[in-house]
């Protein structure tokens, strides 16, 4: 197993792509605490989650833009399982708004949850691996809007190009620790963000037109990725971002 003896945070794990990564982790050896935004809903599906990977798994409340919140999300997996060796910063938002009539509160919104919250976990991980020693991974989860323009959806392409500067910069500082610092950049993938999409067979068939592979991604096609570079096998990559979109950036960037 690729991730034997390794523990990870994933953040926004209770569905989607972090619930796909963090089971995939799971299966490959690592425990994992399973970060999401408390409700009622999340409540039960993060649980869910972290009981179907047994003592391999715990589900923790937390708020990504609140450092109070993540500083308690860290010490909570550390106290389950006695370091941190993998952080994923998975959690995101995103608002569809003309940008002439975006508000501020829905600007601060999603920078907060997709940029500074990532910062943060970010930040507060590499503190945990630097004082425990022996090195670790942060995988950041951005997506192809980090370079592709996606009109009425300013803010989440703003936080997203953030992030590839995150992920370059903080890999260079990192680097001494050997704490590797890539994102993947997602293209579309069937999850519970994308449900508008999904529920309209017309728009669905026109992303497939678009995506040179023929359909749209799957959480396990992003999990595959993130356990290369959670592992060893990825020691020497850091500061990269890969994107993972059946074509869809090269089809729409060389039309």
């Amino acid at each position: 197993m690729l991730l034997e003896g390794k523990v990870a945070l994933v953040t926004g794990a209770n569905r989607g792509i972090g619930k796909g990564i963090a089971e995939r982790f799971a299966a490959e050896g690592a425990c994992v605490a399973i970060n999401y935004l408390p409700d009622e809903g999340r409540d039960e599906e993060a649980q869910a989650v972290a009981d179907s990977l047994g003592e391999a798994g715990i589900a923790v409340a937390g708020d990504v833009s609140s450092r109070t919140d993540v500083e308690r999300t860290v010490a909570q997996a550390v106290e389950k399982f006695g370091r941190l060796d993998i952080a994923v910063n998975n959690a995101g938002i995103e608002i569809k708004r003309p940008f002439l009539e975006v508000p501020d509160e829905e600007w601060h919104a999603v920078l907060n949850v997709n940029l500074y919250g990532a910062f943060l976990i970010s930040q507060v991980a590499a503190r945990q691996i630097v004082k425990q020693g022996g090195g670790g991974k942060i995988i950041n989860i951005s997506s192809v809007h980090e370079d592709i323009a996606f009109p009425q959806y300013t803010a989440y392409c703003a936080s997203k190009g953030g992030m590839r500067m995150l992920t370059r910069n903080v890999a260079l500082e990192l680097a001494p620790h050997r704490i590797n610092v890539n994102a993947i950049a997602p293209g579309a993938i069937a999850t519970p963000i994308n449900q508008a999409l999904l529920k309209d067979s017309a728009a669905v068939g026109e992303m497939e037109r678009l995506i040179p592979w023929g359909r749209l991604g799957k959480p396990e096609d992003i999990a595959a990725l993130a356990v290369y570079l959670a592992g060893s096998e990825s020691d020497y990559v850091t500061g990269a971002t890969f994107y993972i979109d059946g074509g869809l950036t090269q089809n729409i960037t060389t039309h």
